[in-house]
């Protein structure tokens, strides 16, 4: 079987439309409860980490350029903090959005 039909055969029984997109490799459809609330803050805690990399190094080249020095607990306070926040406001709907809608279409 080459592999055009063997995808053709294996999308048979799908209705039309319900591949559904991706975002990063990840499909839109199909998330079950553990993986969107898993995803949710897996993006949280990737954002906290990335955010408060970039303010530490912000900080640091502040430090360099002869100001005075500088708390570096406002690295996670004042950015890591609030940036992980918003995306799990805003990730959290999404993914449970993606769920609810799953178990109502199918």
């Amino acid at each position: 079987m080459t592999q055009s039909a063997h995808i053709a055969s294996s999308q048979a029984g799908r209705p039309a439309g319900a591949q559904g997109g991706k975002i990063f490799g990840f499909p839109l459809r199909g998330f079950g409860l553990f993986s969107s609330l898993l995803l949710t803050f897996a993006a949280s805690l990737f954002t906290f980490c990335i955010t408060t990399m970039v303010a530490i190094f912000g900080l640091l080249f502040y430090r360099m350029n002869g100001h005075p020095a500088v708390d570096m607990a406002i690295a996670y306070r004042d950015f890591g903090l609030p940036a992980s926040l918003v995306v799990l406001v805003i990730a959290l709907p999404f993914f449970l959005t993606l769920w609810i809608r799953a178990k109502i279409i199918g």
